[in-house]
């Protein structure tokens, strides 16, 4: 009874075939290939970049003219 046999496993597979249909489960496999594929090259992106290069970005244009752009500062104790 606690156990799930292959039968179990094969009824459910059917239903979440049947519910969500071969496109979407294709596409949220694609997905979730493309997502790794960029998490991967993004970890070993980090690892070939020498430890004196900055990642820093230089701030982007913002279409909102209400928002004020500021460089974060460390504070210090005098």
């Amino acid at each position: 009874m606690g156990s799930m046999s292959i039968w179990h496993w094969l009824i459910v597979l059917v239903v979440v075939v049947v519910v969500f249909g071969t496109g979407k489960l294709r596409n949220a496999g694609s997905d979730l290939g493309k997502a790794v594929k960029g998490f991967k090259d993004g970890v070993k992106g980090d690892e070939d970049k020498a430890p004196g290069q900055s990642t820093a970005q230089p701030p982007q244009q913002v279409a909102d003219k209400s928002t004020i752009d500021v460089d974060a500062r460390e504070k210090t104790r005098h």
